[in-house]
């Protein structure tokens, strides 16, 4: 077996030399043959891989390099995900349409029925097309690309297409050189380190998500145990999807959602063989509560009396459960779209309400208590667990304002050992937990005249600073990154041996 070389290196990737007109430092340009054929880069353990190759179509040059990259453990960009990207008009168009608000903002002022937007590394020459340019690098992550507008009744994109620093124009070259050599010190922030970090992690954070699972302090002792443990990170937004492929590992820290932006990242980071929590199974299988109440029940799993409701059967679900019971929406989350109705009316009106946006709902046995149970668990073992008491004068753990939404009271929370919990109760969450997969999940138990039941499974569980991590303080941190580590060296592993 080769022995990989430890040294990591920037490498630029051309068809030919003369493809590359410009000088950066600390940079080697090497042709796209000698990166294909020569053990030299097939041997080293860490590269970042700029492919600025002529065309990267299918099965030519530019399109072989970021594949054997990627088999490499290098990392490209452009990834062979975001050429395909590239070539596929129904990708180009999902993101003209995720970025349409800005592209007709920035665009307002042209004059003419069309435009050339040129991108280089995320930035436009002209500053007021710079969160333009941004925009669509994220999403397309690919050195130099050249976008074409036409305007009808609004700005359209009309094609967007990666070029060689060849095509760059002579008036470009010095803002394109700039752009570039301030994108490679952006993205090395450990430099001055003896050796580089192992590996790479992105986390996905809106410091913004009023229900966010993790606030700024957390998400601060997230990326300091992932660096005690050799593993690099960098906090990332909803427009960063594209720049999957520089990265080891996802981790997943705003409230998930499968018709949402973090079902995406999860789907292609588990694409693109990252070590990703939450994974796009559990986000599927979590955010839907119908199936949670069939998976409960085919498993044996305690449960409230639950009951699968439409519009036809609601009556006859109601009769079986009793009053008062729970509506939930199969997607609610965080208290939203779980109603409580008291009587035959109240079902009624409510459920009217919910049928507006689900053809099923769930109607369960309401349990009374003064609290619930949350058992975190992750890789299969429980992590912390948790008393969360009902907010104050109210059945649920939190208490929204019903006209606007808004959360205005919580209970007080307790946590403790979880060594602590009745067995019973541990046993089943972790039970309950494995059905779902691997990942990381919090299991939210009544104990009701002695008898254990798992009221849902959530994905994406809250870790807050002074909150979950009470007792186990830095170290829940240090556990949650150690299953990231194993998991990483385990893919390392089955990729290139011992």
């Amino acid at each position: 077996m080769n022995h990989l070389s430890t040294k990591s290196e920037t490498l630029v990737v051309v068809t030919q030399p003369r493809d590359w007109a410009l000088d950066v430092p600390g940079v080697r340009v090497v042709m796209a043959r000698a990166y294909l054929t020569e053990p030299e880069f097939a041997n080293l353990k860490r590269a970042k891989v700029f492919n600025l190759c002529r065309q990267y179509r299918y099965q030519t040059y530019g399109y072989y390099v970021s594949l054997l990259a990627e088999a490499r453990g290098h990392k490209p960009i452009p990834t062979a995900l975001t050429m395909q990207d590239l070539r596929s008009p129904a990708a180009v168009r999902l993101v003209a349409d995720e970025l349409d608000t800005r592209i007709q903002k920035s665009l307002a002022p042209i004059q003419s029925d069309k435009f050339t937007l040129s991108i280089y590394f995320g930035r436009n020459i002209a500053k007021r097309h710079d969160e333009l340019a941004g925009g669509f690098f994220r999403f397309l992550p690919a050195p130099f690309l050249r976008a074409q507008f036409v305007r009808a009744e609004h700005w359209e994109l009309q094609s967007i297409t990666a070029i060689p620093s060849s095509a760059i124009p002579e008036e470009h070259r010095d803002f394109a050189l700039e752009a570039m050599k301030a994108f490679f010190a952006r993205r090395e922030p450990y430099a001055n380190r003896p050796k580089p970090p192992r590996f790479d992690m992105a986390i996905l954070y809106d410091p913004k998500d009023p229900t966010g699972p993790s606030g700024n302090r957390a998400i601060e002792r997230f990326v300091r145990a992932a660096e005690d443990l050799d593993i690099a990170v960098e906090i990332i937004s909803k427009e960063d999807h594209g720049r999957l492929g520089e990265f080891d590992a996802l981790f997943i820290r705003t409230t998930t959602s499968v018709n949402h932006y973090t079902y995406k990242f999860a789907h292609r980071a588990a694409a693109e063989g990252l070590v990703v929590i939450d994974d796009p199974v559990s986000i599927l299988r979590c955010s839907n509560k119908v199936y949670l109440a069939e998976l409960l029940a085919h498993n044996d799993i305690s449960a409230p009396r639950t009951r699968i409701v439409h519009r036809d059967n609601l009556l006859e679900a109601a009769e079986y459960i009793g009053y008062p019971c729970i509506l939930k929406q199969p997607d609610s989350s965080s208290s939203r779209g779980v109603v409580k109705a008291e009587t035959e009316s109240s079902l009624r009106e409510q459920a009217a309400k919910l049928f507006e946006t689900s053809d099923l709902l769930i109607a369960q046995e309401y349990m009374p208590t003064d609290f619930d149970w949350r058992i975190g668990v992750i890789d299969r073992r429980p992590l912390y667990a948790a008393k969360y008491h009902m907010a104050p004068r109210h059945w649920q753990i939190l208490k929204r304002n019903k006209a606007t939404g808004e959360v205005i009271s919580y209970g007080p929370s307790e946590v403790m050992p979880v060594e602590e919990v009745p067995p019973e109760g541990l046993r089943l969450a972790v039970k309950a937990a494995n059905l779902i997969g691997d990942g990381f999940y919090g299991v939210d138990l009544k104990q009701v005249n002695g008898k254990w039941f798992v009221m849902e499974i959530n994905d994406n569980p809250t870790v807050d600073f002074r909150m979950e991590d009470r007792f186990l303080k830095e170290d829940l941190y240090r556990r949650v990154m150690s299953v990231f580590l194993r998991r990483l060296e385990e893919r390392k592993e089955r990729r290139f041996g011992k």
